[in-house]
């Protein structure tokens, strides 16, 4: 759309944005569902590549938004509108936001974005926000076209040529997009230097946290790849009770079972350091003499899931402590199956332990002293 000035008056910018609505309502829907199929391609490819995010949300730019936009004045001329060819100058009409969980999964999210599509340009607006002395949030910006390869294809070809913008940021970084919009000053110049400290410290406190929520998740899984090895090389008194530490003691000592949840898992690695477990080699010296498959079949006759016949081992190597110091030993049927339990052991010939954890037997060993 080209609307030339009056060559005797001001440029109508309300003219000028009227045409544009008029317009752009005819093929909104169609930047709707090329902002959807950029949406769709991008959650294929992260699922491919077991790439966990937040979140990502599609849309074509609302009109009331777009009529705004058109309405924009150049900076070099502000008789005259930033966008003369709307419907070409925006490039924004379909987007798709992404946000990740940490700064880390910016750098995949690009590496897929890049591999996917025909990335025509990409900007940090971290870079452009203190070129031009603005707060705001750092947030990374691509505008793609779909790879010719895919437009060939039939169920694509009217998406030919278009062009969406994706938004790439952490989810710290979204928290300060959302209420942005609520902050009236921009530049620093103009802003009150009590307010100004305190918009530094804020922005400087996200930026903190984001590199916080980076390295707690780097050395969670630094401690997870050495406490499996630590597990398959049998240096038991080493590994912390995680529930991501029981798995791999589990799976290597009673085999590995997919129906196990991670729920199970956590549940019972809480159970442990209930009870007073504080590594895996008191939970080696409590049934390291003990069959999980023969107890199983005592009671079922047949193999039970690999988490209960891990408790089976438990219950035999300490007896009634583990019917003590177990959370649900407030229950009465709690208490009767496991004594249940306990007599067909012994009425098959297993000889119940008593085993205690170092940290419950000082803890008993104090509550005796005090009394």
């Amino acid at each position: 759309m080209n609307i030339e000035n009056d060559l005797h008056g001001e440029f109508d910018f309300e003219q000028h944005r009227l045409k544009a609505i008029e317009q752009y309502q005819k093929i909104r829907p169609l930047f709707e569902e090329f902002a959807y199929v950029l949406k769709n391609v991008l959650t294929e490819a992260f699922n491919a590549n077991s790439i966990k995010i937040h979140s990502i949300e599609a849309r074509a730019k609302a009109i009331d938004s777009f009529g705004k936009k058109v309405t924009a004045q150049s900076l070099e001329q502000p008789n005259q509108p930033k966008y003369p060819h709307p419907l070409s100058d925006i490039t924004d009409l379909a987007g798709v936001r992404v946000i990740t969980f940490f700064p880390i999964t910016l750098d995949l999210v690009d590496k897929i974005i890049r591999s996917e599509f025909d990335v025509i340009e990409m900007s940090d607006k971290a870079l452009l926000l203190i070129k031009e002395e603005k707060f705001g949030y750092s947030s990374i910006h691509y505008l793609v076209r779909l790879e010719k390869n895919r437009t060939a294809l039939l169920e694509y070809n009217r998406f030919e040529n278009l062009i969406g913008e994706l938004q790439v940021r952490t989810i710290l970084q979204h928290a300060w997009a959302e209420i942005e919009h609520d902050i009236q000053y921009r530049s620093i110049d103009t802003i009150p230097s009590d307010i100004r400290r305190r918009f530094m410290s804020l922005a400087g406190m996200l930026e903190i946290a984001d590199r916080e929520f980076q390295a707690i998740q780097d050395e969670d899984e630094r401690l997870r790849i050495e406490a499996r090895q630590s597990v398959r090389e049998g240096k038991l008194e080493k590994v912390e009770i995680t529930p991501d530490a029981l798995k791999a003691y589990l799976d290597n000592k009673l085999g590995p079972d997919g129906r196990m949840t991670d729920f199970s898992y956590q549940f019972t690695a809480g159970l442990l350091r209930r009870i007073g477990f504080s590594d895996f080699r008191e939970i080696e010296e409590c049934i390291g003499g003990y069959d999980d498959d023969h107890l199983s079949r005592i009671l079922w006759s047949t193999r039970q899931g690999q988490i209960t016949r891990f408790e089976y081992q438990l219950l035999a190597g300490m007896g009634e402590n583990y019917i003590n110091y177990h959370h649900w030993s407030k229950y009465d049927w709690f208490i009767k199956d496991r004594w249940k339990e306990l007599d067909k052991f012994r009425q098959a010939g297993i000889e119940i332990g008593t085993y205690l954890p170092s940290a419950r037997e000082v803890a008993e060993q104090e509550a005796s002293a005090d009394a």
